[in-house]
């Protein structure tokens, strides 16, 4: 019977540590870090410049030899006459043969294209694109992790007071029934300490179930499995620390560096080229070759397998050119359609540098706002706990009624709500502004 317990135990034991082991477990900055590796937007944003990468190669690769093989096969179902009726020696078989091969092999080489040029001065352009991309993607993850992350410390903490709250509720509550039932209060005390309850525990249940909902946005987030378990290991009291900077409000930085400001350049760049592309299809385009080919002809297909077959070989080399000359118009509408794209792209960037201004100003006053709001509401929660207490030794001398233990709980229970929403706001209103002014 020992044997078998110590057994149970043992398993028991050997399951808990399991769990414990695969629970992963973050800080903010933990959840920031495993979410930038693993969020699967930022992965792809990252295949995006493996792909611009290769699309780089793709525009450079046209300037450099092209090299390609063929096979023509033909077979002369119907002829003008009777090739077996003609001498070996008529030039008629020659130019009607029953069967002919011809494999070639031909080298071609761009020597000038305008639009080729231009492709090469856009291939910077485009990397930069996809790499302001990711970043904007970055950025906005991480801004989303640290909302999320602080929605569920949010939920989390505010369980635990709500349960602080009903222990000493239900202390208060079993206290006043006593004296109830010794005649000494009134049933209406009991009953509003029993409301009150009733709408703490129903408040708990739906925090608990909101948390775990949180947390669950978090790990689709952070790329972990929904069914993965996470314990978050920050609080709210530690992260308000490290989350006021008033240098981050009192410094200065250019609009050039905000991600927005920048893809609003590479557009300006973008269309700028497009415009030069059009332009280029005015000038001529010039192309070398050189093709080589072996000319196969006989009666029979199967003679092309045997020693005796004759091949006859040539090789031609030359340059073309193209000159375009007219096109209706439709060249200049082209031209004119790019150049007013370019000017709309221009005109866009002015509208973001100005907006830009004007939400960095924006967003250090909600700064500023919520840093203030903090501080008056820490104030606030000290008076309402100091008013509680008060209240809480009246009721039980009898000097307040249940009616104003019920308000200055309720406030209380209010300034704690706000008090957590005034730090998740200031590290919301600090991630929002770092992301606007993109630091790192």
């Amino acid at each position: 019977m020992n044997n078998k317990l110590i057994l149970t135990f043992s398993l028991l034991y050997s399951l808990v540590a399991f769990s414990q082991e695969n629970k992963r477990s973050f800080s903010l900055e933990e959840a920031i870090v495993y979410g930038q590796k693993n969020n699967r937007n930022i992965k792809n944003a990252e295949l995006n410049i493996l792909a611009a990468e290769q699309q780089v190669w793709e525009t450079s690769s046209r300037g450099l030899p092209q090299i390609n093989g063929s096979l023509d096969y033909q077979v002369n179902i119907k002829t003008p006459f009777d090739i077996n009726s003609l001498p070996e020696d008529s030039p008629f078989r020659f130019m009607f043969p029953k069967h002919s091969i011809t494999p070639s092999i031909g080298l071609n080489q761009l020597l000038f294209d305008g639009g080729y040029i231009v492709g090469l001065q856009s291939n910077k352009v485009f990397l930069e694109i996809s790499k302001n991309s990711k970043d904007k993607t970055v950025n906005d993850i991480e801004t989303n992790i640290i909302s999320l992350y602080n929605n569920a410390l949010l939920t989390k903490e505010s369980i635990v007071i709500m349960k602080n709250n009903i222990t000493a509720l239900k202390s208060n509550l079993n206290e006043t029934t006593k004296i109830f039932e010794n005649g000494l209060t009134e049933e209406e005390d009991v009953e509003q300490l029993q409301l009150t309850l009733s709408n703490l525990e129903n408040n708990l249940k739906s925090l608990e179930t909101l948390y775990v909902i949180s947390k669950g946005y978090l790990k689709v987030l952070l790329g972990i499995d929904p069914e993965e378990k996470i314990e978050l290991t920050d609080t709210l009291e530690n992260l308000i620390l490290q989350h006021i900077s008033l240098d981050l409000i009192s410094e200065d930085h250019p609009v050039s560096n905000n991600i927005d400001y920048k893809i609003a350049k590479n557009q300006v760049e973008s269309k700028h080229l497009e415009y030069k592309l059009e332009k280029s299809e005015q000038l001529p385009k010039i192309n070398a070759f050189i093709n080589s080919s072996y000319l196969g002809y006989s009666d029979s297909f199967s003679t092309y397998f045997k020693p005796e077959q004759d091949w006859l070989f040539t090789t031609t080399g030359g340059v073309s050119l193209t000159i375009p000359i007219f096109s209706s118009f439709g060249g200049k509408a082209k031209r004119q359609k790019a150049k007013i794209e370019w000017d709309m792209a221009k005109n866009d960037l002015i509208d973001a540098e100005n907006n830009l201004s004007l939400e960095f100003k924006n967003a250090k006053n909600e700064y500023t706002l919520a840093i203030d709001t903090y501080t008056n509401k820490q104030k606030n929660l000290a008076l309402a706990e100091k008013i509680e207490r008060k209240n809480t030794i009246k009721f039980k001398e009898g000097i307040a009624g249940s009616f104003d233990l019920r308000q200055a709980q309720l406030q209380l229970y209010t300034n704690q709500q706000e008090y957590l929403q005034a730090i998740i706001d200031v590290i919301n209103k600090k991630a929002t502004l770092k992301n606007l002014l993109n630091i790192k």
